[in-house]
């Protein structure tokens, strides 16, 4: 791997390790702040908020601004804000200091791709990109687990601590070993026109509706599994180890069906989810079986982003950076959702009944997906038949 593409994956992987460690220390972290674990679990929505808001905002407002200087501006705020998480007082600090370093992450890494495909050998452009990818799948296999070892031994502050370390190292990496790349993105106008598209719309709801249940089992699995399946509080870290190779398995996976198959396979892969969710939901007592579900679960999870970002990416090639920041706002929608609904699923119907509660929202995902998957056909049947049609993303608005 190139150094310079080294430099960005490592700054990828302190960013997303900062938005996966929470849900490891949410116990110890409630405790200290003397909150309840809902409102700990909003901490998760606090980081939502910031990409939702941030990422396409600065995404569209720096569109023009050198690539290299951007990222490491945005690499700072990172630093800072995670600086603040480690020594904040209270809670509504905290809570303030997540969405300051969840602000950045969208644009840093729609940027990072296009720096990197920019500088790719020929015909080497998406293998480069997956390495990107590859530090997001090194934080939830490494990273997470390794916060939460940290903050077990040395407190949940010296997880945020560690994390602040990462960036500073990455931000230096890439003053030092990352070339400049000329940002050639046009007027926020221009860029903000493609997502008239219907089917753009379609696939970005897509994306958050599917991930929305095991985005909420995922932000409250410390507790389920200590709570509800009787795991000892010392053992998440391995589960979360667990789940992140079962992650990275499923990314693989799940790009090379989806160049097979598409469509088909995203609707049977969330199909899988649903039912494991639900028997996550009949077996949460079993720590066999609910061992098993931890990397199953992280496998399907993560199988089928690949598919629902080169979707994103295809409808949108007018503006692929804001896409990309975009879509990731779309994901961080989902985890909003998941941290708020589940703060509610906990106080109205106990933590065991999240398990069915994601199942039934991953059936949505599964309609809206079939919706996407018709939409497609009845596309490619006019043109077939070459009838001239209107575009199903152009569609007029009722």
């Amino acid at each position: 791997m190139r150094l310079s593409i080294a430099s960005l994956a490592l700054c990828v992987f302190g960013i997303t390790t900062g938005e996966f460690v929470i849900a490891g220390i949410l116990p110890d972290l409630a405790t200290d702040l003397g909150v309840s674990i809902p409102a700990a679990g909003l901490l998760v929505t606090a980081y939502a908020i910031g990409m939702i808001v941030g990422g396409p905002t600065l995404t569209a407002l720096t569109t023009r601004y050198p690539r290299k200087p951007l990222m490491v501006v945005l690499l700072a705020v990172a630093v800072v804000g995670n600086l603040v998480s480690a020594l904040a007082p209270s809670y509504a600090i905290l809570f303030v200091a997540r969405v300051i370093a969840a602000s950045i992450t969208s644009t840093f890494f729609a940027n990072a791709v296009v720096t990197a495909i920019a500088t790719a050998p020929e015909g080497k452009q998406a293998s480069t990109v997956s390495k990107l990818v590859f530090g997001m799948n090194v934080a939830m296999i490494l990273g997470a687990p390794l916060g939460t070892f940290i903050g077990s031994h040395y407190g949940w502050r010296a997880t945020f601590a560690a994390i602040a370390v990462v960036g500073v190292i990455g931000l230096l990496l890439v003053l030092q070993l990352v070339p400049s790349v000329p940002n050639s993105g046009g007027s926020v106008a221009s860029e903000l026109r493609a997502f008239r598209n219907r089917d753009l719309q379609l696939a970005l709801a897509v994306y958050a509706v599917a991930n929305a249940g095991i985005l909420m089992v995922f932000t409250y699995f410390a507790p389920l599994l200590t709570d509800v399946s009787g795991f000892s509080s010392g053992s998440i870290a391995i589960w979360l180890l667990v789940y992140g190779v079962g992650a990275t398995v499923g990314n693989l996976v799940g790009g090379r069906l989806w160049d097979q198959a598409k469509m088909p396979s995203q609707i049977g892969l969330l199909t899988l989810m649903a039912v494991a969710l639900a028997v996550m939901w009949v077996t949460s007592s079993s720590t066999v079986i609910i061992g098993v579900l931890v990397f199953i679960i992280g496998a399907l999870g993560f199988a089928v982003i690949p598919g629902m970002q080169a979707r994103v990416l295809g409808i949108a090639s007018a503006a692929p950076t804001l896409a990309l920041a975009v879509n990731a706002s779309a994901y961080q929608v989902a985890a909003a959702f998941a941290g708020w609904m589940g703060g509610q699923v906990i106080n109205t119907s106990g933590l065991r009944s999240m398990y069915l509660v994601a199942a039934a929202i991953t059936v949505a995902g599964i309609a809206l997906s079939g919706l996407a998957w018709y939409r497609d056909r009845v596309a490619v049947e006019a043109e077939s038949a070459q009838v001239p049609v209107a575009e199903p993303g152009k569609a007029e608005t009722h």
